[in-house]
């Protein structure tokens, strides 16, 4: 079996007990995660060789993120060290009509200021299937857009197959600058992955017919910016998840797959949230270990949707659910009843 490449920033997620807010908080859990690490804990429990790709420092901190990331069987021997810090975020749930915020604290991180040099694409590319980076790393630095694209075009000579989730972030680049930069990226993307304002944000490519903040998606609107999308940067398959928002604790969920001209839709699930940060990363993850098994384009969509489904209902980033588990609730098992 092929390596799945990831290749991102890991941080140390603090946030509040339950749903205390950042200010009157006097305790901050700590977990580990990030966008890619998230898909290559997703593959690595769905039983791919997943491998993430990262530099972080010598220090405690990395240590730790290593070990748990270890601990999901994600092979961690091409992690670069170097730099002064690991990126931070904190994380404050909302509830209701309060929404969930995030905070960053990531700038000057390793990764951030990591080298073309630190990584040997040639070496980590051996016996790999699959790269997988998210629009998220070549927003923490014109450096690190730099390693990105060295990446892409190494995985293109080697016929490795290519995905990226968008996953536009206002927070770290203009839509302006990120259009520019992943517009050559894309040039190289053979799976592309985005939600409901992530091809309007970074490429002005809006979905008729759709109020985000009002919850009201277009299936139609999506299958027409999906179409764009592949018409413009050449890319075989696009996937997009389309979220309803009636809450911060519930939202409509569901996804779309575009292939060969054709748009196959999921089911729509009510989910009521436990945890909404990392849903998406679960459906890439979902969507990747689907593609990459052989699954036809509608069972492929399916899963991907039930395994996103699924991790809104799991603390914290990563997707610790299974491919049976996924398999029932993509079968129309939802009830939620106790396994005994």
């Amino acid at each position: 079996m092929g390596k799945f490449v990831c290749f991102g920033e890991i941080m140390a997620r603090l946030n509040p007990p339950g749903y205390l807010r950042l200010v009157q908080t006097q305790q901050l859990e700590i977990t580990y995660a990030g966008g890619e690490a998230n898909v290559a804990v997703s593959l690595a429990n769905f039983g791919k060789n997943a491998v993430f790709v990262t530099r972080l420092p010598d220090n405690d901190l990395t240590k730790a993120a290593m070990r748990r990331l270890r601990g999901f069987g994600v092979d961690i021997s091409r992690i670069a060290i170097g730099g002064d810090r690991m990126g931070i975020y904190f994380v404050e749930k909302g509830a209701s009509q309060r929404a969930s915020k995030v905070l960053y604290d990531r700038k000057y991180s390793a990764i951030a200021q990591a080298q073309p040099s630190d990584f040997d694409w040639d070496g980590i590319f051996e016996e790999t299937e699959w790269f997988h980076f998210t629009g998220i790393t070549p927003a923490l630095s014109d450096n690190a857009a730099q390693i990105c694209l060295e990446a892409c075009k190494k995985a293109k000579e080697k016929g490795i197959v290519v995905s990226c989730d968008l996953n536009y972030r206002n927070k770290l680049w203009t839509g302006s600058k990120a259009g520019t930069v992943m517009g050559e990226l894309m040039e190289y993307v053979d799976v592309a992955i985005a939600n409901e304002e992530d091809c309007e944000k970074v490429f002005g490519i809006k979905a008729s017919g759709t109020d985000v903040t009002g919850g009201m998606l277009s299936k139609e609107g999506y299958g027409e910016v999906a179409r764009t999308l592949a018409e413009r940067f050449s890319i075989p398959t696009v996937a997009i998840t389309l979220r309803g928002s009636i809450s911060a604790n519930d939202n409509h969920w569901a996804g779309m797959l575009y292939q060969k001209e054709k748009c196959y839709f999921s089911r729509e699930y009510l989910i009521h949230i436990v945890d909404r940060v990392g849903g998406g990363d679960s459906f890439g993850g979902g969507l990747i270990y689907a593609l990459s098994s052989g699954f036809e384009p509608q069972k492929a969509i399916d899963f991907a949707v039930a395994a996103s489904c699924l991790k809104h209902t799991v603390e914290f980033d990563f997707n610790e659910v299974t491919i049976e588990e996924t398999e029932k609730l993509m079968n129309g098992d939802g009830s939620g009843r106790v396994q005994r």
